[in-house]
C-alpha cells in the first residue's frame, strides 16, 4: 500500500483499551463521509463499516477514533457462519477513514434458466441451485470508495458467473458433460453437433466431446471467480463517471463450495491455514518486487506507457549523469539474476520499479500491483496512467477440506497487510494455537476472541513513542482486519 507511517506519533492522547471513554468526537460528516466526492459526484456508497457488525451510530463513531483505536468485533448474538471470528481496528491517523472493508455472506446460486427447468423437470425443481459461503477483505488505498463498492457487490458477480455451471456443481461426483459453446444441454447445441461429426469416439473421452485439453470442474470455478473480479473492476471503471468511487483496493476472497476452499487474492493481503500448528500458505502477495518481470515486460512491449519518463530496466540504485558510458549492474524482464551493461542516456530515466520491500513502488506511486479500481491513478504531476500495469485478476488457490481431518483449533486466517506487516506467519500461528488451546471447545465466540487477539497484538499498545508491540518495536499504524475461520465439520454446520 502507500507509504506507512514510519515515525511514532508522540502527540496521541486518550485511552488504549476498547472500553475507554477518553475518545474524541468526530464531526458527523467526517464519520459518514462527504455528501459528494471531490469531483462533485455523489458517492457510490456512503462510508460505512461491514453490515454484519451492525454498529450503532455511537459505536461507529467510536470505531473511527484514531487515538483510542478500539478493536471492533461482531456482537456475540450476531454469530457469523461457521462461528467465524472477525476483528478490525482503524489506522493510527494515516487516513481519515478505515479503508479496510469486509464481507461475510452465504450466497445462493440459482440456475440461469431455473424457471424453465422447473416447469419441464419436476425432479430438477427440487434442487434449483447451490450455495457457497463467502468471506472477503478489501484493503483500500487513496480513499475507501472502491473497497466499499467491492465489498457490497463482488459476491454477486461471482454468483452470476457460477450460474453457468450450476448443473455441474449439483453433481460434482459425476463426470461432467461440458459444452464447448456454453449451452446448458450439450446434446442440443448445434455447434457441438457439427463438431461431433469429426470426433473419434474410440478415444472414450471423459467429457461429452473429445477436446485437446480436459477441463475440470475446479478450473471452471476458478475461471468464474477470475471473470467476476474482472467484471467488478469494469463496473468500477464504468460507474466512476456517474459516482465518486475513490481510489482502489486489494481484494482477498474465500469461497467454500462443494467442500473446497477457493482463495482468490489480488493484492498484498494474506491467507494461511493453521492445521495442527502447521502453516499452509494459501495466497501469494502481489507487489512491485514479486511481479517485477511482468511489469517490466509490459513496459518493454509498450514503451509509450512509460511516458518517456521511466525505463523498464532496473538498476541497484539511481544512475547519475556522470556514469554514462560506464558499466552498471542491471536486470530486465528476461532476467532473474543480475548482469552488467554499459550505461546510456536512456538509462537515466526513473526506473519503472523503484525501492525495496514495503518501500517498492510502481512509477514511484503505488506499492501493490493487483487489485480493483485505480482507473484514474496517475504519476504525480503527469498524465501517465498507472492502471495498465495493475492487474485486476486474482490468483486462485484451492484447498480440499475433505482430504484432511481438522480439529477445532484448525483455522483459516485471512488478514489485510496491517496484520502481517509486523507479524510473521509463524508468530500468527503460534498466537492462534496458544490462544485457542485455552478456550472451551463449546464456546462459539472463541474464534472472535482469537481474531481480536491477533489484531490486538499487531496494533500494540499506545506509549509515549507511539503504538508499540510487546517487544517495544513499532506496531502497525495501518488499518488491521482479520477473519479467523474454523475448518472442522462441527463448526462448519452453521
Amino acid at each position: 500500500m502507500f507509504s506507512k507511517v514510519k515515525s511514532a506519533v508522540s502527540t496521541l492522547v486518550g485511552g488504549i483499551l476498547p472500553n475507554s471513554h477518553h475518545h474524541h468526537h468526530q464531526p458527523q460528516e467526517e464519520l459518514h463521509g462527504p455528501s459528494s466526492g471531490r469531483d462533485g459526484l455523489p458517492p457510490r456508497y456512503p462510508y460505512s463499516r461491514p453490515d454484519f457488525l451492525d454498529l450503532s451510530a455511537e459505536m461507529m463513531q467510536y470505531s473511527a477514533d484514531h487515538t483510542t483505536r478500539a478493536i471492533v468485533t461482531a456482537a456475540e448474538e450476531r454469530r457469523l457462519p461457521w462461528n467465524a471470528g472477525y476483528a478490525e481496528v482503524v489506522n493510527a491517523g494515516k487516513s481519515m477513514f478505515n479503508e479496510d472493508q469486509a464481507s461475510c455472506e452465504i450466497v445462493f446460486v440459482e440456475r440461469r434458466n431455473a424457471t424453465d427447468v422447473a416447469e419441464k423437470d419436476e425432479e430438477c425443481a427440487e434442487c434449483p441451485g447451490v450455495s457457497f459461503h463467502y468471506w472477503a477483505l478489501f484493503d483500500g488505498h487513496a480513499g475507501p470508495g472502491a473497497a466499499i463498492m467491492a465489498s457490497k457487490l463482488l459476491h454477486f458477480h461471482i454468483c452470476d458467473h457460477l450460474r453457468d455451471i450450476v448443473d455441474l456443481l449439483l453433481n460434482p461426483s459425476v463426470t461432467p458433460s461440458i459444452c464447448l459453446h456454453g449451452d446448458t444441454k450439450p446434446e442440443e447445441c448445434h455447434g457441438c453437433e457439427a463438431q461431433e461429426e469429426d470426433i473419434d469416439h474410440s478415444c472414450s473421452p471423459t467429457t461429452r466431446f473429445h477436446m485437446e485439453k480436459a477441463v475440470s470442474l475446479e478450473s471452471l470455478v476458478i475461471g468464474a471467480i477470475e471473470n467476476a473480479y474482472k467484471q467488478m473492476d469494469e463496473q468500477i471503471e464504468r460507474e466512476r463517471t456517474s459516482y465518486s468511487i475513490a481510489g482502489g483496493c486489494c481484494a482477498l476472497a474465500v469461497l467454500c463450495l462443494n467442500n473446497k476452499l477457493y482463495v482468490a487474492n489480488a493484492g498484498d493481503s494474506r491467507a494461511i491455514i493453521v492445521r495442527h500448528n502447521e502453516i499452509i500458505p494459501v495466497s501469494s502477495e502481489f507487489t512491485p518486487e514479486t511481479e517485477r518481470q511482468r511489469l517490466q515486460y509490459l513496459g518493454f512491449l509498450k514503451p509509450e506507457l512509460l511516458g518517456n519518463e521511466f525505463t523498464h530496466i532496473e538498476f541497484p540504485r539511481r544512475i547519475q549523469h556522470k556514469e554514462v558510458g560506464k558499466k552498471m549492474l542491471y536486470r530486465d524482464h528476461t532476467m532473474t539474476g543480475w548482469a552488467y551493461k554499459t550505461i546510456q542516456e536512456d538509462d537515466l530515466k526513473f526506473p519503472l520499479i523503484y525501492g525495496e520491500g514495503k518501500k517498492a513502488r510502481v512509477m514511484a506511486t503505488i506499492g501493490v500491483t493487483r487489485g480493483l479500481g485505480d482507473h484514474d491513478l496517475k504519476v504525480y504531476s503527469s498524465n501517465i496512467y498507472i492502471k495498465p500495469f495493475l492487474s485486476c485478476y486474482p490468483e486462485v488457490k484451492v484447498y480440499d477440506l475433505s482430504q484432511y481431518e481438522h480439529g477445532p483449533d484448525d483455522v483459516l486466517i485471512i488478514g489485510t497487510d496491517g496484520l502481517w506487516d509486523v507479524t510473521t506467519n509463524r508468530e500468527v500461528a503460534d498466537t492462534i494455537t496458544a490462544f485457542l488451546s485455552q478456550q472451551e471447545y463449546n464456546n462459539s465466540y472463541r474464534y472472535t476472541l482469537a481474531a481480536q487477539e491477533l489484531v490486538m497484538k499487531s496494533r500494540g499498545v499506545l506509549k509515549e513513542r507511539g503504538w508499540r508491540l510487546a517487544n517495544d518495536k513499532l506496531a502497525s499504524g495501518d488499518d488491521i482486519t482479520a477473519f479467523v475461520i474454523p475448518l472442522d465439520w462441527q463448526n462448519r454446520k452453521t
